[in-house]
């Protein structure tokens, strides 16, 4: 054989022979003279042919998993190049968009003029300043009116089974179609109980409680930003409380003495959201909401606000009917399917407590999402052939 015909093929061999040890053999057909003195004045014998093949390989081997801890190298940190790009990104939408929300809301709340202010100071004339009136008015009076204006639509629905617009969405199909009447009428009268009975009076109870607390009944209204700070407590203290006093009920000594009557409705309608047993509906469905504003020292308007929206909430949660743009019941009715999941309002301590595990592998909980479209979810997600059988 001749000589390497250029110097980058004379490199490589002297390359490989450079890595054979001096103890093997010549390299046949190769020999100083003819490759030129070994790197670094080596003396080693040269390697022959086919040792050099061997050497060659795994010399590609080393190349080989260097070059792919460099690869899985690079693309590690490619990813948190591109995650902290994702990051940063997300954050600075979100906080432009929290500011815009939150401009556009603040304006809303106390623009041209201080809009709400003057309703405020309004309603303040009318009732003569009287704080025993105004306070029962934000926390009594305005609350049960929405309560049974927007159940008394519910019921309509489902005593008739009218509008089809409503009833079309019905998630436990089959059910309570039409609603037998006179077990509606049971739940309106033992409601109508507890508010009368449990309500009204803990709502006296709390107005001497809050007076202590501050001034509920000021003439200033609470500033916007500070409102929906004392609304993301409302709704945590309401999760905590709620969680664990329904899972308290669910004990087998609370629950046959207490908690049954509420679950005598396997598919809930939204009148039945406060049918309970007046021990229940003191600790469970009462304190869970006044406990935040008693702890905050709250304004009489945050709290008619409040216990509005909480309201509605649990109507909602109960009404069997998944509706478009309104949140998803999908949680709560599974709790009254299956008693044993589902505690929570929000889902949170479910998720920490290992209670929602059934649930997550349920049709309902892929229908568990705010309906943006006017297509019944159980005509888009329907059930499984088998299940519908």
């Amino acid at each position: 054989d001749k000589g390497p015909d250029s110097s980058s093929e004379r490199q490589g061999i002297e390359f490989w022979i450079g890595l054979w040890p001096a103890n093997q053999g010549p390299l046949l057909g190769c020999s100083q003279q003819e490759c030129g003195p070994l790197p670094g004045n080596a003396t080693k014998a040269a390697p022959s042919r086919g040792d050099i093949s061997i050497i060659k390989m795994k010399g590609d081997a080393a190349y080989s998993t260097v070059g792919s801890r460099q690869k899985q190298e690079g693309k590690l940190w490619d990813s948190m190049k591109t995650t902290g790009f994702i990051l940063g990104t997300s954050l600075l939408l979100f906080a432009a968009f929290r500011n815009s929300v939150t401009w556009h809301l603040q304006k809303f709340w106390g623009a041209s003029g201080d809009f709400w202010q003057a309703q405020w100071e309004k309603v303040l004339h009318l009732l003569g300043e009287n704080e025993w009136a105004i306070f029962l008015l934000g926390t009594a009076l305005v609350p049960t009116l929405v309560y049974w204006c927007f159940n008394g639509l519910l019921m309509v629905a489902d005593v008739t089974g009218k509008p089809h617009f409503i009833t079309r969405y019905r998630i436990q199909l089959g059910k309570n179609d039409p609603v037998d009447p006179a077990k509606l009428r049971q739940a309106v009268h033992t409601v109508l109980l507890n508010q009368v009975f449990i309500s009204l009076p803990m709502m006296m109870l709390m107005r001497p409680i809050m007076k202590w607390r501050g001034q509920p009944c000021s003439e200033e209204l609470p500033t916007f930003h500070w409102f929906l700070l004392e609304l993301s407590i409302f709704i945590l203290v309401e999760e905590i409380l709620f969680y664990y006093s329904h899972r308290l009920v669910h004990h087998p000594l609370l629950y046959k003495r207490i908690h049954k009557q509420h679950h005598e409705w396997t598919a809930p309608v939204g009148v039945v959201s406060l049918y309970a047993h007046p021990v229940e509906h003191m600790f469970s469905n009462m304190l869970p909401v006044l406990v935040g504003p008693i702890i905050l020292g709250s304004h009489v308007a945050a709290i008619m606000v409040w216990l509005c929206l909480a309201i509605l909430a649990t109507s909602v949660s109960h009404c069997g009917y998944h509706l478009p743009f309104l949140p998803s019941p999908e949680f709560h009715d599974f709790h009254h399917l299956k008693f044993n999941q589902c505690y929570g309002v929000l889902g949170v301590l479910d998720r920490l407590h290992g209670t929602d595990t059934l649930f997550k592998q349920t049709k309902a909980y892929e229908r568990h999402v705010i309906l943006l479209s006017l297509t019944p979810l159980t005509e888009s997600m329907p059930d499984s052939p088998k299940k519908a059988k």
